[in-house]
């Protein structure tokens, strides 16, 4: 069995037991703590998605160690040419949390019972196609009965052909 969880903005994959680290939570070493988004819970091949949450499903922890410190990532920025650069290290803390128990109880109850269709006889599905069958030939019937009306064509305008301007005469200037 295991449940996929958001705990502090991050999703994690848990199981009764697993150890896991996630980031810093205010809570005192050896407190229990609940976290109830459960995102989705598989219990032997059956599983539950929620929508967005699986409702009344809880992960239960224990807080085991609070001062948990991540390794240092380098953080380097520099503008070429310009002799700028800044060297800055990080690390993150974390706390380390043991789950004790995936509680999805109320998930199975969450998921909605299929209705149950109601059975149709042959002798009913017959009675359909002949109806429908009959309201085909009435709707053709009619179809038929109609003269179909064609449209007359549309008369187009013959574009002339543009007349032409006589060329501007040429002036030419005398040297003085």
């Amino acid at each position: 069995m295991y449940a996929i969880v958001e705990i502090a903005g991050q999703q994690f994959k848990v199981e009764n037991g697993k150890k896991i680290f996630v980031h810093r939570l205010e809570f005192e070493e050896g407190k229990e703590v609940e976290f109830d988004k459960v995102l989705l819970i598989e219990d032997e091949g059956k599983i539950t998605i929620g929508e967005p949450t699986v409702e009344g499903a809880v992960v239960g922890g224990k807080i085991l160690d609070n001062g948990v410190r991540g390794d240092k990532v380098i953080v380097f920025k520099k503008k070429r040419k310009k002799g700028y650069r800044v060297k800055n290290g990080h690390r993150q803390n974390f706390t380390q949390v043991e789950i004790i128990s995936i509680n999805g109880v109320n998930a199975e109850k969450r998921e909605a019972p299929k209705k149950a269709e109601p059975k149709v006889s042959d002798a009913d599905v017959a009675e359909e196609i002949v109806k429908e069958k009959k309201t085909a030939k009435k709707t053709s019937a009619k179809k038929e009965a109609e003269p179909v009306k064609k449209a007359a064509p549309k008369k187009v305008a013959e574009k002339k052909p543009a007349e032409k301007k006589p060329a501007a005469k040429k002036t030419t200037k005398s040297k003085k």
